[in-house]
């Protein structure tokens, strides 16, 4: 068994493309319009055949109240490697990117939240040789 696809809520397809791509550095896998939305994955470009991620319409009524929640809390709902955070997280920001949550030292990793302009918060983690 392995993770292929995983699913994140977006306020804006075509804004959330913009963001993962021109600005966190994903590759656009797929593109496949349905209707008013469309079938809309990113990739890493370090693995560019390795899993995917969803760009889902956020319309389904739950989203709301369930994004709005964790977002509430400073709960991330998804969650990136990188090699290293603090070069990511001063490239983010050079860039405009709002991180909720510096920097950390959590001990096994350091972490930093950011807020995806999507509705979603999301966390870097670079974890620490052992």
């Amino acid at each position: 068994m392995r993770i292929e696809l995983t699913s994140i809520f977006v306020d804006d397809q075509r804004a959330a493309l913009a963001f993962y791509t021109d600005v966190l550095g994903f590759t656009k896998k797929h593109d496949i319009p349905l209707g008013d939305a469309a079938w809309l994955t990113v990739a890493s470009p370090e693995a560019p055949d390795g899993p995917e991620l969803l760009l889902e319409p956020s319309g389904h009524p739950a989203v709301k109240p369930y994004r709005d929640a964790l977002v509430e809390d400073g709960i991330p709902l998804a969650q990136f490697s990188v090699d290293d955070l603090a070069a990511e997280h001063e490239r983010l920001t050079g860039l405009g990117v709002v991180f909720t949550q510096p920097p950390t030292d959590i001990g096994s990793a350091w972490v930093a939240v950011l807020d995806d302009t999507c509705g979603n918060l999301i966390q870097l983690v670079q974890l620490k040789s052992v």
